[in-house]
């Protein structure tokens, strides 16, 4: 998903990190559905619809009418890239959709996914949630295969190793579990065909993608990031697509093959922390209940003395209220979220500023004024965001603020599809917790531990990737690209 060219001044600004979230960005969410007896288009634009916080950038849907595809692919969000005029005009039995986070300078329709290429039986359209890391040899070796790459993503270098190996007579399987071996990093991906659609998770199966079920029979079969994708269309959740699986779907059903020999289970755990939807399950609960139990153990791993515990809207509402029953101390709102922002270039002018302009937080006065608070967050990247919100409790009447995070620090960047910045620029990479602090102006700031963090899980502590916090890397990073962000490891060495 992330650009494999080198970005100019004019494609990325040197201000650029006053526009971005100061949050870990994905990349973006993937859907599939078979249902020749359904409007897939409509079907897979709602599942898009309830994926949406994946990505703002762009959308697209390509269905497949026989050997026939319908693409449309636009950038905005999935609300504004289709209409019921649109939506009409992608007739088919199946459909693959997009929806898609980038960086500035690869924000641009070209990129847009599903990535359609011909092969010599037929077009396949693929959309891909993750990242490669070995894009350079890749990219090379297609090349040297005369491949057209129209674009700069990794996803479409996976298209064109597919289409490449089909090219050379293998069927959809087979060239698609040969162009698979080919790929290192994150990938899961939905790739329709004129035939059927695929699921196809990475050995590691870093990125989620989940099974669905219509109610109808025969049954038909939903691929979707996370379940809020199923559950918006009435599709029953399944199971998860398990790591290193390929599930074929077509006119026959649902069929399982394992296309690598010894996979090792590692999901990005800020899926569950932050990035997937509170309502969506991961290990047999919602996310909702997670968040809760690290906000408990993070109550009892950082005590204060406080009147009252707030969330930072709304990813860090669950872990505040597990913080809130934990501690004993009492929950309530403190801020209030502007659900209607997205992500705009237009600044506010230098007096705007000055008097504090506040699009997306707004605090409750008679709520804080006069208040200790403990403030919940779920992640401090920059510092930036989280020193702005303690400025503004305290301006609101706050008497003491105090800041308890619901994940560790983070001091290393991501490589499989989460849009983090260079190692400089993550805060924790540069500075103690006590610099921290004083940093955003706290009176005292805690972490969730790394130890507390994969205890709630309930899970094998190995099954997940936790790179971001320890830099144990699970997928092997070539050292050029991990040059290219580990700038404190360079200049060390």
């Amino acid at each position: 998903m992330i650009p494999n060219h080198s970005l100019d001044s004019e494609e990325y600004p040197a201000d650029i990190n006053q526009n971005r979230p100061d949050k870990p960005e994905e990349a973006c969410g993937v859907f599939g559905i078979y249902a020749p007896e359904e409007d897939v288009a409509k079907l897979t634009y709602f599942g898009l619809y309830a994926l949406q916080h994946r990505g703002q950038e762009s959308a697209g849907i390509a269905t497949f009418d026989g050997e026939q595809v319908h693409l449309h692919k636009e950038m905005g969000l999935v609300s504004q890239v289709f209409s019921e005029t649109i939506l009409n005009e992608l007739p088919g039995t199946l459909a693959v959709g997009h929806t898609r986070y980038s960086t500035t300078g690869s924000s641009r329709v070209v990129n847009a996914q599903p990535a359609v290429v011909d092969t010599r039986l037929g077009k396949l359209a693929l959309a891909h949630n993750g990242n490669l890391v070995n894009t350079t040899i890749l990219r090379e070796r297609l090349l040297e295969r005369d491949c057209n790459l129209l674009t700069t993503t990794d996803s479409e270098m996976i298209a064109h190793a597919i289409a490449e190996e089909i090219n050379e007579g293998y069927d959809w399987l087979e060239g698609a579990i040969r162009a698979f071996h080919q790929c290192q990093g994150a990938f899961s991906l939905v790739i329709g065909t004129p035939q059927g659609i695929m699921g196809v998770r990475d050995p590691n199966g870093i990125r989620p993608l989940v099974i669905g079920t219509l109610p109808s029979d025969p049954v038909r079969y939903v691929l979707a990031s996370e379940t809020c994708g199923l559950d918006i269309i009435g599709a029953e959740y399944l199971r998860d697509v398990e790591p290193g699986e390929l599930v074929w779907i077509t006119e026959a059903g649902l069929a399982s093959f394992h296309w690598t020999k010894q996979p090792q289970p590692k999901l990005c755990i800020f899926e569950m922390i932050y990035f997937a939807r509170p309502d969506s399950i991961m290990s047999g609960e919602t996310l909702y209940s997670y968040r809760m139990r690290i906000g408990r153990i993070l109550a009892a791993e950082s005590a204060v003395d406080a009147d009252i515990v707030i969330g930072v809207p709304d990813s860090g509402v669950p872990a505040a209220i597990g913080f809130s029953q934990g501690s004993g101390i009492p929950y309530a709102e403190g801020l209030i979220k502007n659900r209607y922002v997205g992500r705009t270039f237009i600044q506010p002018t230098q007096k705007m500023r000055e008097t504090g302009i506040r699009m997306k937080l707004n605090p409750l006065k008679d709520v804080l004024y006069g208040k200790r608070v403990v403030i919940v967050d779920d992640s401090i990247v920059r510092g930036t965001t989280s020193r702005k919100i303690v400025k503004t409790l305290r301006d609101a009447g706050a008497i003491e603020v105090h800041m308890r995070i619901s994940s560790p620090p983070v001091t290393h960047p991501c490589f499989y599809g989460i849009d983090t910045d260079n190692q400089d620029q993550l805060i924790a990479a540069t500075k103690s917790i006590a610099e921290i602090a004083k940093q955003i102006e706290v009176d005292s700031l805690a972490y969730l531990s790394w130890e507390g963090m994969l205890k709630a899980t309930g899970e094998n502590p190995n099954n997940f990737c936790s790179a971001c916090f320890t830099g144990n890397y699970p997928v092997i990073v070539p050292e050029p690209v991990k040059r290219s962000k580990l700038i404190l490891e360079k200049a060390l060495s």
